[in-house]
């Protein structure tokens, strides 16, 4: 059986793995990663363009991430969360694309205007009051506000085409808001570290357990398989990062450490409406974002998005979620079947009892028709022609199921860090805002699992290079803000 020694070895192509690589090699360049991924090459799971919204999520158009409560009061402590945490990606690949000339922002990132745009008395109301609340925060200080219908016509030419002139509608704009092909980011992530660092990686490599060495550190032996050939190899490693997407809840559950206890998952799939009529496609610039139905998943907030991939545009419609058993798009149905342990059974029953109604929800949206989707579209676009839209399958999203502290087990829609106790194990799961945050993951993983190295002044230096607010709060510090979103979006593109 083949063997391989690293440093640090990550399961999973994606952009999680990806950009942990790129912290850990530019914090010290001598370490030695493995990246291992089960199919043909990386970002083919979660990260592939089509496989995700694309919003570079800023809490600016999102309106799940405001809500309001009974009295009418507008909470976006959420947004001010997400606009922060997408700051520091911003930060770090603006410290990319300004230290090696060959990485061109154009290629995974660019300026589309983030909106949100409601219909109803009651809706334009909700919106108002969270233009208002969140103008008066520096952080949001950029974002318009309209009723006008000829200003709106401006905006969202489409949307506005044949609809009622009676029903009320608003909208909010902010012009630095951004699209990111994820996929592409990966991929050039990835090819960066094989020609400047040591680095191997290891594709048709399927992970089949873990086990661990005796003596001082104690290393992880990760085994695997190649699924051309069926050779079995094996690699040690003093630390593993499980950045699987859906399956990081299954390699986790192998590794045997007693923090999974607990953890399960719920598997949601979704689907694009995808337009590429060139004239179409023209006459819509922005990501507008609406109201997600009753008993949706905050996932399922329908958008009408403008996509860049591989420099061409085009519309997304969606994502319509659907019920699944796989934890990822080219896995088993067996998944959620496999992933029930005597540990975690409490929590997923539990959580199951709860969300009843979102289950009913998802098995309902998975038998819907074109013509049925089609008409949710309508609501957007009143002169919508069916047959300028194609479905498309997104990726899967496996949700976080954990203990609750006054129930048996609750459904969590964010992500969670679990890591073993002497850090030499993390896992990333669950989903939304997911990549956007990539950076701000991987920064709490150093913190969990590198603290010695991190509390270092060489890698205190090294972190506020690469991100110049490190350690600090821009939600708190509106010079400071400034100051870095003038640096960030000049860099990358994102200044109108």
């Amino acid at each position: 059986m083949a063997s391989l020694q690293a440093d640090v070895t990550l399961v999973g192509g994606g952009i999680m793995s990806a950009t942990l690589a790129m912290l850990l090699h530019r914090l010290d360049p001598s370490l030695h990663i493995c990246m291992i991924e089960q199919l043909g090459s990386v970002a083919q799971e979660s990260s592939a363009a089509l496989h995700n919204a694309g919003t570079g999520h800023a809490g600016y158009c999102e309106l799940n991430y405001t809500p309001q409560g009974p009295g009418g009061q507008v909470d976006i402590h959420r947004a001010i969360e997400i606009n922060t945490a997408f700051d520091l990606s911003l930060q770090f690949w603006s410290h990319l694309v300004t230290s090696e000339p060959q990485i061109d922002p154009r290629a995974f990132i660019n300026r589309v205007p983030h909106m949100s745009a409601v219909w109803g008395e009651a809706n334009v109301a909700f919106l108002k009051a969270r233009y208002e609340k969140m103008r008066a925060h520096h952080l949001f200080d950029t974002m318009q506000w309209s009723q006008d219908p000829a200003q709106l016509a401006q905006w969202m030419p489409l949307l506005m085409a044949g609809r009622d002139p009676a029903m009320p509608l608003a909208a909010t704009r902010v012009e630095q808001g951004a699209d990111v092909n994820f996929g592409a980011l990966t991929g050039i992530l990835v090819n960066y570290l094989q020609a400047s660092a040591p680095f191997t990686l290891l594709t048709q490599t399927r992970v089949t357990g873990f086990s661990r060495g005796s003596g001082a550190g104690r290393p992880w032996r990760v085994k695997a398989v190649n699924r051309a050939t069926g050779k079995a190899c094996q690699v040690e490693s003093p630390f593993v990062f499980l950045g699987a997407g859906g399956n990081a809840l299954r390699l986790l559950q192998k590794s045997g450490i007693p923090e999974a206890a607990g953890y399960g998952g719920f598997p949601v799939s979704g689907q694009w409406l995808i337009c590429q009529n060139p004239d179409l496609v023209a006459q819509h610039n922005a990501k507008v974002y609406s109201l997600a139905p009753v008993g949706a998943p905050p996932m399922s907030v329908p958008h009408l998005d403008t996509r860049i991939i591989g420099g061409e545009p085009c519309l997304l419609f969606g994502p319509y979620a659907g019920f699944t058993t796989r934890f990822l798009k080219q896995g088993s149905r067996l998944d959620l079947i496999k992933s029930v342990r005597p540990h975690n059974l409490k929590s997923l029953l539990g959580a199951g009892s709860s969300n009843l109604d979102l289950t009913r929800y998802l098995m309902k949206e998975a038998v819907q028709s074109h013509s049925q989707r089609i008409a949710s579209l309508a609501s957007f676009l009143p002169q919508v022609k069916a047959d300028e839209w194609q479905l498309a399958h997104a990726g899967k999203r496996v949700q976080v199921i954990k203990r609750g502290a006054d129930r048996w087990g609750k459904l969590e829609f964010g992500t969670e860090l679990v890591a073993s106790a002497d850090g030499s194990l993390a896992a990333l799961l669950g989903a939304s805002p997911g990549a956007s945050v990539s950076v701000k993951a991987m920064l709490d993983l150093l913190a969990r699992c590198f603290p010695r190295q991190l509390q270092g002044v060489q890698w205190q230096e090294r972190l506020k290079q690469m991100v110049p607010s490190y350690g600090q709060d821009l939600s708190q510090d509106a010079a400071l803000a400034a100051r870095v979103h003038g640096y960030t979006r000049g860099v990358l593109g994102l200044e109108p």
